[in-house]
């Protein structure tokens, strides 16, 4: 029980120091959620066999986790090139790159 209530002061602590930019943008992606029927349809024709529920679900989580990693990287590079605006697909392209190389 003790862990718990840590765990939500501390969330409470980090949730005090991020902007208002960043607060909005968290409940952005606390919101956005992939489609599990794509997911699930896309894993199934990967593997060439039906996946489960579950499987969707741990599968769409970290999809979301690496598109906030790629998009958080593209953001970054566009920072560093001077654009400004949307993303273009070259921020996006270049993230990819960085990661694969990583």
């Amino acid at each position: 029980i003790s862990l718990v209530k840590q765990s939500k002061e501390e969330i409470k602590e980090m949730w005090e120091q991020l902007s208002e930019e960043q607060r909005q943008r968290y409940g952005v992606y606390r919101r956005t959620a992939l489609n599990k029927g794509s997911v699930k349809k896309l894993v199934s024709n990967v593997l060439n066999q039906q996946i489960s529920s579950t499987l969707t679900f741990v599968v769409a989580g970290f999809s979301k986790v690496f598109v906030g990693q790629i998009v958080e990287s593209a953001v970054q590079i566009q920072a560093e090139w001077g654009d400004e605006g949307p993303l273009k697909p070259e921020h996006l392209r270049e993230a990819y790159r960085l990661y694969k190389k990583e």
